[in-house]
C-alpha cells in the first residue's frame, strides 16, 4: 500500500514544539479517509504534562520518511 508507512523511520516537527524521530508501527485510514500513522518514539517527550512514548501523525503533518 503506497499510503502505509509501517516499519519506516520518520522525523517530524510535532505540534511545532518537539522535533521527534521514531518508527511507524501502524498506518490506518481514519474516519473521513485521512491517513493516521502511529509512531513509536526513539526518545519519549512530554506533551501537556504527560510523558508520551508514542504519538499519532496525520497524513497532512510534515514528516520525513527514511
Amino acid at each position: 500500500m503506497s499510503w502505509s508507512r509501517e516499519g519506516k523511520q520518520v522525523s517530524a516537527n510535532y505540534l511545532g514544539l518537539h522535533r521527534i524521530t521514531g518508527e511507524v508501527t501502524e498506518s490506518r485510514v481514519a474516519y473521513g479517509g485521512s491517513v493516521k500513522h502511529t509512531v513509536l518514539l526513539d526518545e519519549p517527550i512530554v506533551v501537556y504534562g504527560t510523558r508520551r512514548e508514542t504519538i499519532i501523525l496525520g497524513s497532512s503533518d510534515t514528516f520525513v520518511v527514511d
